[in-house]
C-alpha cells in the first residue's frame, strides 16, 4: 500500500470560497517563505495543507495527520515548519491551546485526543467538558464550579520524548 499520498485524498472537499481563501493564503506564504529563504519541499507543502485545512491544536497533532500523508516527515520538521510560519506573520499560536467550550455548547469535533499508541477520540464540546470535569473531580479540583476555559502551554522542557 503506498503511504505517500496527495493530501487533497485525505481531505474534504472544502466549498468553493474556502478553497480559493486558502490558495490565495497558501500562495501569499510560500511567497513569504521563499522571501525569507526557505526552499519549497514537498514536506513543506503538506505542512501547509494540513495547517491550512485542519483546526489542529498543536504541533503533535500536526505531526500525526503528516504522518499519514508522508511517513518521513519528523517531528522536527512540523516543529521548525511552524516557527518559521509564525516568524513570517502566517500563523499565531497565541490562541492555539486556548480552549473554551461550555458544556451545553453543540459543537461537534471539538476537541482530538491522540495517544501514544495514535488511537485518536474525537470528542464534541459537551464530551469534553465531560471529560475534563470527570478528571478535576476525581483529583479534588472541582466542587460545583464551571469551567470557563481552559489554557494549555506547549512543553518546553529539554525531554527529547515530549512532544
Amino acid at each position: 500500500m503506498e503511504m505517500h499520498t496527495n493530501i487533497t485524498d485525505k481531505r474534504r472537499a472544502p466549498d468553493s470560497r474556502s478553497y480559493h481563501r486558502n490558495k490565495m493564503q497558501k500562495e501569499l506564504i510560500i511567497e513569504r517563505l521563499k522571501g525569507k529563504g526557505c526552499r519549497i519541499t514537498k514536506q513543506r507543502l503538506t505542512l501547509l495543507d494540513i495547517i491550512l485545512e485542519h483546526e489542529c491544536s498543536s504541533c503533535k497533532e500536526i505531526y500525526y495527520k503528516a504522518t499519514r500523508v508522508d511517513e518521513s516527515i519528523g517531528a522536527a520538521t512540523v516543529y521548525r515548519m511552524v516557527n518559521v510560519l509564525e516568524e513570517i506573520g502566517a500563523i499565531s499560536r497565541k490562541n492555539m491551546y486556548k480552549i473554551a467550550y461550555s458544556d451545553s455548547c453543540s459543537m461537534e469535533d471539538a476537541c482530538t485526543v491522540v495517544l501514544d499508541d495514535e488511537t485518536t477520540y474525537h470528542l464534541s464540546a459537551k464530551k469534553w467538558n465531560s471529560v475534563v470535569r470527570a478528571g478535576l473531580s476525581a483529583c479534588g479540583y472541582l466542587d460545583n464550579q464551571k469551567i470557563s476555559s481552559i489554557s494549555i502551554k506547549p512543553c518546553e522542557c529539554e525531554n527529547a520524548g515530549c512532544y
